[in-house]
């Protein structure tokens, strides 16, 4: 059996792309085009060819319904992120999730409720629990 393909790292203007996916569901290109014109303005021929790379980089996939060609993520938010995670704490931080975690806590305060949440993650991990 062949070993699955990594998808690659998305660029930050992916990432913009593949979040307003994830947050609104399947979307065409007039769509998220819109959307990012909210932030920064850019040329709808930009957007459009950047979804097209997308989808040959295997980020995102394409399906037509109705003549309108509608765009979709090919990994979950939460794949992409321990992608990315995973990239950094190598890259950055010698491959320590320690060292990784305390980066971001000390990049950006996190709120109680996150603190309970890690604690638990970090508890049920220990205990060989569901990553």
């Amino acid at each position: 059996m062949a070993a699955k393909k990594q998808t690659p790292r998305p660029t930050d203007s992916e990432l913009r792309i593949l979040n307003i996916l994830w947050d609104r569901g399947p979307a065409s290109v007039r769509t998220v085009h819109d959307e990012l014109q909210q932030d920064k303005q850019s040329q709808y021929t930009t957007t459009l060819k950047l979804m097209q790379i997308m989808t040959d980089k295997g980020l995102i996939d394409r399906q037509d319904i109705n003549r309108v060609h509608i765009y979709r993520p090919c990994n979950s938010r939460e794949q992409t992120q321990r992608q990315l995670a995973g990239h950094l704490m190598e890259q950055a931080f010698g491959g320590s999730a320690r060292s990784l975690l305390m980066g971001a806590l000390g990049a950006k305060p996190a709120s109680q409720k996150e603190i309970s949440e890690l604690r638990k993650f970090i508890e049920d991990h220990g205990k060989g629990g569901k990553r």
